[in-house]
């Protein structure tokens, strides 16, 4: 189990290795664009399974959509603190 800041500091040093094979830096050099509907998806997704698919699903939904959001976040040159500040 990992918490919201480490999965930022490891996304971080995926994309900073630029490793061709990591999903997540796949993800990142496709651009704002494709992690926007990555993320729109993964919303839908979390809506579906709360209405239909119990607590479970719910919480994985939920933490895809923070990864695809943490993504956008690197993509955008935003820091945990950019976004924290309007918490």
């Amino acid at each position: 189990m990992k918490t919201f800041e480490e999965l930022f500091a490891e996304l971080e040093q995926k994309v900073a290795a630029r490793d061709p094979e990591s999903g997540t830096v796949k993800e990142y050099i496709k651009g704002k664009h494709f992690i926007g509907k990555k993320v729109i998806e993964e919303a839908g997704e979390v809506w579906m399974a709360a209405e239909y698919e119990g607590k479970e699903k719910t919480a994985e939904e939920i933490s895809q959509l923070l990864y695809h959001a943490q993504v956008m976040m690197l993509a955008c040159d935003l820091k945990l603190e950019d976004v924290y500040k309007y918490l």
